[in-house]
């Protein structure tokens, strides 16, 4: 330290012309810090080019070679409105003047959900066409990101819960980090996903269902997609998040967090090269109906019989079963997403007004921990 004050340094980094520098006590001179190979570091792009938009929520950022970064920075990087308008905007920038989009940044965690206290704020004043507002915006991002025509890429790493975890899971494709912690926790505050992440669920649990196996029944898949959900269950690694249906067998891994974003910009150079070609929206989606929605339910009544659940955890994951099965179909129905996602926002909003729901999402919001309530 004496070394550096006696050569009129005052910090061992600093930046000159958006270039980062540290201090060599060999020449006692500010040199230029070397990008390691396959790192990409977001800070140091913003120094060298110019920021292509930002808000309050998130940057729009070029990677070089055609690839664009949505980067957030809202607090604990939570999902509010600053960042759907940005992720809007940069999926409209993308599809102009881009290959393709990651998304990601360099935070503590990844995101850590969306932002509770607008909800809670909103739910109190009995808003509800503007609750119901804010579903329609947040699930039109989610599946605008999943039909963009240019390849989308999501890179999470450790905490990615509620509204980043429906982000990742209606991505082209996810590059994780090996250390992420992923799940849909939201009925620890009361509530169901509702940004596309119950739809996706019941989506990946009917695709996974083996196709050479012609009398496979499919109720065990989506008991399966509903305790993931109903137990708030969170994948402790990138891999355990694939046995819970959070990430792909065509979703990769980065051992090196260092290197998540130079890797996901990879996989998104891989789809375009390859004449990506976007999907289409689903309307081929099994919904088993009354029948399974029955089970469900049964199920739920001997968990709150035995103590295991309140009677405000069997409302919700009532509630969940029954977009879980379509609703009020008599038998197993082929159904469409906008159909589960109006599902979606129809129990999010039930939820949302309830006094027990209100209390969680306030406690969670003061205590950082869940309410048994």
């Amino acid at each position: 330290v004496q070394q550096m004050l006696d050569a009129g340094a005052t910090s061992f980094y600093k930046t000159e012309q958006g270039q980062q520098l540290y201090f060599d006590f060999a020449s006692e001179k500010y040199v230029p810090v070397v990008d390691l190979p396959g790192v990409i570091v977001l800070k140091s792009v913003k120094e060298r080019t110019d920021v292509i938009k930002k808000n309050a929520g998130a940057s729009l950022i070029d990677l070089g070679d055609g690839v664009a970064c949505l980067e957030f920075h809202s607090k604990m990087n939570a999902i509010g409105g600053d960042t759907i308008q940005m992720l809007k905007y940069a999926l409209a920038e993308v599809e102009k003047n881009f290959l393709g989009l990651v998304v990601g940044n360099q935070g503590v965690n990844f995101c850590v959900g969306a932002n509770l206290m607008l909800m809670l704020l909103e739910a109190q004043e009995e808003n509800w066409e503007e609750l119901d507002m804010m579903g329609r915006v947040f699930q039109n991002a989610t599946m605008s990101l999943r039909y963009s025509p240019k390849p989308v890429v999501v890179a999470p790493f450790q905490m990615t819960f509620g509204g980043g975890c429906e982000m990742v899971l209606h991505a082209d494709r996810s590059r994780a980090a090996a250390e992420t912690y992923i799940g849909l926790v939201e009925v620890g505050v009361g509530i169901i996903p509702a940004g596309g992440g119950t739809k996706e669920m019941l989506v990946r649990a009917m695709d996974s269902i083996p196709k050479n196996v012609t009398d496979a029944d499919p109720f065990p898949f989506v008991k399966r997609a509903f305790e993931t959900m109903a137990l708030a269950k969170v994948a402790t690694s990138a891999e355990e998040a694939r046995t819970l249906g959070f990430l792909t067998e065509d979703d990769t891994v980065s051992m090196n967090t260092d290197r998540l974003i130079a890797d996901a910009k990879q996989e998104v150079l891989a789809l375009a090269s390859t004449g990506y070609v976007a999907p289409q929206p689903r309307t081929d989606i099994l919904a088993l109906g009354l029948p399974a929605l029955a089970t469900l339910k049964l199920g739920i009544h001997q968990m709150k019989r035995g103590g295991f659940i309140s009677d405000h955890d069997a409302l919700i994951g009532e509630k969940l079963a029954r977009i879980l099965t379509g609703g009020d179909l008599n038998h197993p129905t082929r159904v469409s997403e906008q159909y589960l996602l109006d599902l979606e926002r129809e129990a999010f909003l039930s939820l949302a007004g309830q006094r027990k729901t209100q209390e969680r999402i306030a406690h969670m919001l003061k205590s950082g921990k869940p309410l048994g309530n």
